[in-house]
């Protein structure tokens, strides 16, 4: 797991050696300076002479320099090397992201992607820059520390036999009470940012039905939550200050106490003053170097939860991908299901969709009608192999799906999704979506055929007029004209609009249609709607209930063979005459 992790270092390996030799450099000059300070106090105590004096202090002085260079390097050279690594890591996981099927999507909430990508990523670029930094020079400085402690203060290292264990047992015991409370935040941060992302996206409905103050108090409440386990998490964290000084304390006092008595009783023989400030200085290190090393233990253990989660997508493998030998051109627009079943996971009670055998031929236009919960979406996604088929074969052009390249055969179909989406740029910016080679005039041409045209040049910057993130400055009869104007443009084989006129009258609707049939005679057309109205006139009309055709035929055939088409044109037909 780490493994796949450290695969995205790439470039940045140069500065992570670069950062652990600095490291190393500042480590061994730290180590030395109490070594040099203590034989110059050493040396005044014994009355040596001012140029001798100068001379130790200028190699101390050059020492502390020197470490505090290389430590400005080695940071430097941490903070590439860790936002590198996030980069390269943030960079695979969002190409993964976008070879993923349907099916791979509906696995990971939008809010858990999210929180991967960006909460997880920042963990585990601290975990790294604490690696490379703090967890190599941690060690190497109490290791260095106590080596020098013990060469230097003779019976007085004999304080950290006693320190050294209280201090480590001390500092595991915290990090162990402190690790669940943080491994239970991560996937609260998923149901916090789920609330905030479903809350923003439902803001009208929100307002509509003036329900600010209950939105606000579930995001508290998830807000609190959060707070909740942090709070523990860090009061038990925040024991290390206190257990931290009390050691430093101990110490302190053990080598000032025993180190006076030893050097008054010994006149300076058995240990002198200098090495009582080395001691010290040790000290300080010693037990500093510990208390680092029990938070890179919290750190690194938090990081390894994030690593999972980050691995968890990287390992997640597509489940649509190419054929070794694809198919690299769609013939024409015809499409055959045969037999077809097809159920969303393996864990569903039910299949979606199942018994479906429908021909269409290329160039035909087609109506699908149904209920709510009929599976029509369903139907359509699996012609662009947004999902696959779990039994029985879909063709297109004569070929099954499985065997196109997977961008020749998407190329092929464009698709006006239920839920219109625009991007944040200008009109222009969003309409080459379809096309980015696309002319001003080809752009136009799409806009008309869409009934877009007319608004669009209405607005002062026209093509250039910016969008808003979701296109949220434009209505949603205008968004979903533009939408259709973009799949024009990818001039398709195959196109389908999944209740994509929804929010046009039934005007503009049938002007839309004209201009399909005018202007893209030999695409297949696949119109999914609610109104009768837009799909009377097509060559072919399915009716769908339960996952599966119940009907097909003409506006003519329908009316006369099929009860339940009947009963919706009677219905919306019966309606429009009582509100005339």
């Amino acid at each position: 797991m780490i493994r796949k992790i450290m695969r995205c270092l790439k470039e940045y390996k140069k500065d992570t050696i670069l950062t652990l030799i600095f490291i190393m450099g500042e480590v061994i000059l730290e180590v030395i300076i109490p070594f040099i300070t203590a034989d110059m106090v050493n040396g005044i105590k014994a009355g040596a002479e001012l140029g001798n004096i100068l001379k130790t202090g200028g190699l101390m002085v050059a020492a502390a320099m020197f470490s505090l260079l290389f430590g400005t390097l080695a940071g430097k050279y941490a903070a590439s090397a860790s936002a590198g690594l996030a980069g390269n890591v943030r960079s695979e996981m969002f190409r993964r992201i976008q070879r993923f099927s349907f099916g791979n999507i509906d696995k990971f909430s939008t809010s858990s992607l999210v929180t991967r990508m960006t909460t997880d990523i920042n963990n585990v670029q601290n975990a790294y820059m604490m690696v490379i930094r703090t967890a190599i020079r941690s060690p190497f400085m109490f290791l260095f520390a106590v080596i020098m402690a013990f060469v230097m203060g003779g019976p007085l290292a004999m304080t950290f036999v006693v320190v050294i264990p209280v201090l480590a047992f001390g500092l595991i015991m915290i990090g162990k009470l402190a690790l669940p409370a943080f491994r239970a935040v991560f996937k609260k941060y998923d149901k916090l940012n789920e609330s905030v992302e479903e809350d923003v996206r439902g803001m009208r409905v929100v307002k509509g039905f003036a329900r600010e103050d209950h939105e606000i108090d579930k995001f508290n409440k998830a807000s609190k939550d959060i707070m909740f386990d942090f709070t523990k998490a860090e009061r038990i964290v925040g024991l290390n200050g206190p257990l931290m000084e009390l050691c430093i304390y101990f110490n302190t006092a053990f080598v000032l106490f025993i180190g006076a008595k030893l050097a008054i009783g010994s006149q300076g023989e058995m240990i002198d003053v200098g090495q009582i400030s080395a001691m010290l200085t040790y000290g300080i290190q010693i037990l500093m170097s510990l208390m680092m090393i029990s938070m890179i233990y919290v750190m690194l253990t938090m990081s390894v939860e994030s690593i999972k989660r980050i691995a968890e997508v990287l390992d997640e493998e597509p489940s649509i991908t190419n054929p070794e030998n694809p198919v690299m051109e769609v013939k024409d627009g015809s499409i055959e299901f045969k037999d077809v079943a097809f159920r969303y996971s393996a864990k569903a009670e039910r299949d979606a969709l199942f018994d479906i055998d429908l021909k269409i031929s290329s160039g035909m236009t087609v109506g699908v009608l149904g209920g709510t919960g009929s599976s029509k979406t369903t139907l359509i996604q699996l012609i662009p192999r947004l999902y696959d088929v779990n039994s029985g074969s879909l063709t297109v052009g004569g070929v099954n799906v499985k065997d196109y390249d997977l961008k020749v055969l998407r190329d092929a179909v464009s698709v006006v999704l239920q839920k219109n989406e625009l991007f944040s740029g200008t009109i222009r910016e969003n309409l080459k979506w379809g096309n980015k080679d696309a002319s001003d005039e080809e752009i136009i041409n799409a806009c008309k055929i869409a009934q877009a045209y007319e608004f669009v040049s209405s607005f002062p910057d026209g093509l250039d007029t910016h969008i808003e993130q979701g296109g949220t400055n434009v209505s949603g009869g205008q968004k979903q004209r533009l939408c259709i104007a973009r799949a024009l443009l990818k001039k398709p084989k195959i196109l389908i609009l999944d209740d994509s006129t929804s929010a046009v009258d039934t005007r503009t609707d049938a002007l839309i249609r004209k201009g399909f049939k005018e202007y893209l005679p030999d695409t297949t057309k696949i119109i999914i709607a609610q109104r009768v109205a837009s799909v009377e006139d097509c060559d072919m009309i399915v009716i769908m209930d339960g996952g599966k055709i119940i009907d097909t035929g003409t506006h003519e055939e329908l009316l006369a063979g099929s009860e339940i088409y009947r009963e919706i044109y009677e219905e919306q037909t019966k309606g429009g005459k009582e509100n005339e």
